[in-house]
């Protein structure tokens, strides 16, 4: 996945959950959490404060942008044909998980402990977790490594649909901001629905056959607009 335009707390906060998942180990027949691998996300164990939604509205919390890191976890699980126990989508279209060409939908979100992401080994290896950060060209890869049993996955690609433009950009005063200084703090996105199939075969065999859906709430953008004197 791609993360171009990050602020830099969220850049550092890509790279350290990235760090917690670099190689770990899967075993055979284990269901895997995300948020279990990464453990505590706060200020205590180096997070920064970025951008996170949180109760549907945008705002500055510890570990913004660890999201990035369990979509890109998401989408090496889905190439893998490994099953996906447990996934949620974003409440509004995030721009990071489009880059690249991405349509919407091919993102999941986690929020401990009440939302997770969760894969299984159904292999009868290990799988041996490898990820990269490249904060230069703001990329964020993830390999799994196995035995082969011959599985192939395919992504269709996303059926979009009931699109909803985002409501009128909304202005709030913010009297901790100098008069005259206007400060985005929440993005514009169209909403929509929409879904993608995802089947893994071997062989003859079908081991999955499976339709992800998301649905993306409109957006405002929202600005503080300062009024101290």
């Amino acid at each position: 996945s791609f993360f171009r335009g990050s602020i830099a707390a969220r850049v550092h906060n890509i790279s350290l959950a990235t760090l917690q998942l670099n190689g770990l180990l899967i075993a055979p027949g284990e269901v895997f959490s995300f948020n279990k691998a990464i453990g505590e996300v706060s200020a205590t164990t180096g997070y920064k404060q970025a951008y996170v939604i949180k109760e549907k509205k945008t705002v500055l919390d510890d570990g913004g942008g660890v999201c990035q890191v369990s979509t890109t976890f998401f989408r090496a699980a889905l190439a893998s044909g490994l099953p996906i126990e447990e996934r949620q989508a974003h409440a509004y279209r995030v721009a990071y998980y489009e880059q690249g060409g991405f349509g919407p939908g091919l993102d999941a979100t986690v929020y401990a402990p009440r939302v997770d992401l969760k894969i299984k080994n159904d292999t009868e290896a290990f799988i041996l977790i490898q990820t990269r950060v490249d904060t230069k060209n703001a990329v964020l890869t993830f390999e799994f490594y196995g035995t082969s049993d011959g599985r192939k996955a395919s992504i269709a690609k996303p059926r979009i649909w009931d699109q909803v433009p985002p409501p009128p950009d909304l202005y709030q005063d913010d009297p901790s901001l100098p008069k005259g200084q206007v400060k985005q703090i929440d993005f514009a996105a169209t909403g929509l629905k929409t879904a993608f199939d995802w089947k893994v075969t071997r062989g003859e065999e079908i081991l999955q056959n499976r339709t992800f859906n998301s649905n993306f709430a409109p957006w405002q953008a929202i600005y503080l607009r300062g009024t101290k004197e």
